[in-house]
């Protein structure tokens, strides 16, 4: 079933989402709405949803990387980027134990504004510690694109969205970014 994607201005998108039990975890509701979750990413599509963009105030985000929203971009950017595809997982519960050192920036776009976009400081490596869908601690090590999906999930969970974080003269329409900045390895405003 697909979920409706709420947009910027939505109360929940700006509340601190609260943990999970393990008894949550284990309910066929939760099992349900990673599903419902799944789907409504792949439909979008995107890489990364947070159950709160979905109306549900549980610390929850799932994250896909496929390799075919990959197909069309050029393979400098992706090094650039450092992005490889990631596959499917959830994150629950999950806390930023380490940012490393290295800030990038790169534009980053979001499903709850849709049709915008802003470059967006992010550390380079992040390491988070979280539960699975199982109930099990697991502990992500992760660099480049994949960070930058880590912290843009956490922070949806933590009420921030990337205007929070974004350099503002670079905020564009998706349109705009493709005639104005999508040719541009920098980003400076």
């Amino acid at each position: 079933m697909l979920l409706d994607l709420l947009q910027v201005g939505e109360p929940i998108l700006r509340e601190k989402a609260r943990a999970l039990s393990y008894e949550e975890i284990a309910s066929g509701r939760i099992k349900q709405l990673i599903h419902s979750m799944r789907e409504t990413l792949h439909a979008a599509p995107g890489v990364g949803l947070a159950a709160p963009q979905v109306g549900e105030r549980i610390q929850l985000a799932i994250i896909e990387d496929l390799a075919e929203y990959m197909k069309e971009v050029p393979q400098e950017d992706l090094a650039l980027r450092e992005r490889r595809p990631v596959p499917f997982h959830v994150i629950i519960n999950p806390c930023i134990t380490s940012l490393g050192n290295e800030n990038v920036e790169f534009f980053e776009g979001c499903l709850s504004l849709a049709g915008f976009m802003a470059v967006v400081p992010r550390a380079r490596e992040v390491t988070i510690e979280c539960l699975d869908e199982h109930s099990n601690k697991r502990t992500i090590h992760a660099s480049g694109w994949y960070a930058r999906i880590l912290q843009h999930e956490i922070d949806h969970l933590n009420g921030t969205l990337y205007i929070d974080r974004m350099q503002s003269r670079t905020f564009a329409s998706l349109e705009n970014h493709k005639r104005y900045w999508s040719k541009c390895r920098r980003h400076d405003p």
